[in-house]
């Protein structure tokens, strides 16, 4: 009898375990959306979008590990990045962001205005110095200023600014899988446990289990 109880005990512990694993690694790590936002992919697609602030130090520091998982993100997710916008003080990097794409040139201007910001400790936060390290990345003043104070920048901060709300994003770096699910390192406590959210976040939504 007591090696039968024993062995019903060990049972019973496995399974609390293993209960308390599932719940650690499934909603604790991430929230619901509501309502469900809208995505830019195609329906046999799963969009990953990065919540991030240049003058952030968590989001700079992520960079790296982020890149780790994009090496190696699941062949049917299209990610993107969207610059957190929570007021006013946001805008003018938000702004850059989207002028560095629309000017080609954002591969070279992301990581090079996190570490001016972050490593180098440089106050690139209003429109002149943003500016002025434009031109130092020998982009054209007058381009520059013509595409920062376009219609169609502005119309994209204000969509950003928008859909940081809708997403209810708490902080940043943050990560919002397919307009439903929003996790971040933080929640998850950690990359391991983020890419392991990430990735089954990705599979519940590409009609996985």
């Amino acid at each position: 009898m007591k090696q039968t109880y024993r062995l019903v005990l060990s049972i019973l512990l496995m399974l609390t375990g293993s209960v308390m694993v599932f719940a650690q690694t499934t909603e604790d790590l991430y929230t619901t959306i509501r309502p469900a936002q809208p995505t830019k992919t195609a329906t046999n697609k799963v969009e990953v979008v990065e919540i991030f602030y240049y003058g952030c130090i968590h989001c700079y520091h992520f960079e790296p590990q982020l890149a780790l998982w994009l090496q190696n993100k699941p062949a049917n997710v299209e990610f993107r990045r969207m610059p957190a916008i929570f007021g006013k003080v946001q805008i003018p990097l938000a702004k850059a962001y989207y002028t560095a794409e629309k000017l080609g040139i954002l591969d070279k201007i992301h990581h090079t205005l996190f570490e001016a910001i972050n490593k180098n400790k440089r106050e690139i936060f209003e429109d002149d110095a943003i500016k002025a390290f434009f031109v130092e990345q020998g982009v054209n003043g007058d381009e520059f200023s013509r595409v920062y104070n376009s219609m169609e920048i502005s119309t994209k901060v204000r969509q950003a600014e928008v859909m940081a709300r809708n997403y209810r994003v708490p902080h940043t770096p943050a990560l919002i899988v397919n307009g439903k699910y929003l996790t971040s390192p933080s929640m998850a406590g950690g990359f391991d446990k983020l890419e392991m959210t990430l990735n089954s976040l990705v599979v519940k939504e590409s009609g996985g289990s």
